[in-house]
């Protein structure tokens, strides 16, 4: 039963992107445009970059860079936000210049993280960093400041020690509210990863898709772009997958639905 209701699931949600390729496919065969390639040659160009050399050489640095970003987002957002929700007086004073720093574009801020950290990975992960901290840190303030503070009380009369409280209470509380931290982190990371690849590197899917477009090889280009709508949409559908695990004890929509409606 479970099983047909996931082919259900999975047929409702690609049944939309089988239809636009089937559609550009056909559509797109007698293009004779230079900017619109058709789609047999955006994927033949897809298949002779992306299963060769192109996967090690621009494939695995992106991702790389990626994930060290985001787990260095990861640890200091949790972290910084949940010290400064132990502490709120360090929180108010801290607060103007949070909301200042996530107001400033990461992309905009590229030169002086590359002028700090170099122009090789470490400038990448530390510009990814940055990008994606801010969603997570504050999400991870707001989701611990919105627990009942009567539950507070409670762990505080029966003298739970801050570990304790920390790993027990507040964290798993908080835990809705920095999942979609996490999950608009991600979004940010794949942007800031494409724009910081463009902009100086020499390796990377960012600046392959730069360097196709400079070299107007619109089918190469084309196919770049494709990747990447490819790993979004596969980053986040296993992101989903993450985030029910760890939200496993709440009940679902259609759980709390149907038990609503017995």
């Amino acid at each position: 039963m479970k099983m047909m209701s996931g082919l259900r699931l999975l047929a409702w949600e690609l049944w939309l992107p089988i239809l636009i390729v089937v559609v550009w496919y056909f559509g797109s065969e007698s293009s004779k445009s230079p900017y619109f390639p058709p789609l047999s040659r955006i994927w033949k160009a897809f298949v002779d970059n992306w299963f060769g050399p192109g996967f090690a050489h621009d494939i695995v640095p992106s991702l790389t860079n990626l994930a060290f970003g985001l787990a260095v987002a990861l640890v200091v957002g949790i972290g910084a936000g949940l010290l400064l929700a132990l502490f709120p007086l360090a929180a108010d004073i801290a607060d103007p210049f949070l909301q200042f720093f996530r107001a400033i574009p990461a992309l905009a801020v590229l030169p002086a993280l590359f002028i700090v950290f170099g122009t090789g990975s470490t400038g990448n992960v530390a510009a990814i960093a940055f990008g994606a901290v801010w969603p997570i840190l504050l999400n991870t303030l707001d989701g611990i400041r919105s627990i009942d503070p009567s539950i507070r009380l409670v762990a505080r009369s029966y003298r739970i020690r801050t570990p304790l409280l920390v790993t027990q209470v507040l964290l798993p509380g908080a835990m809705p509210q920095i999942t979609v931290g996490i999950r608009t982190s991600l979004a940010i990371g794949v942007v800031i990863m494409v724009g910081s690849e463009m902009y100086v590197s020499t390796a990377g899917i960012g600046h392959f898709v730069i360097v196709a477009q400079q070299t107007f090889a619109i089918a190469d280009m084309w196919s770049g772009i494709l990747l990447l709508g490819i790993i979004g949409y596969v980053l986040n559908l296993g992101y989903g997958v993450i985030e029910r695990w760890l939200l496993r004890w709440q009940p679902r929509t259609h759980d709390a639905l149907a038990v609503k409606g017995n």
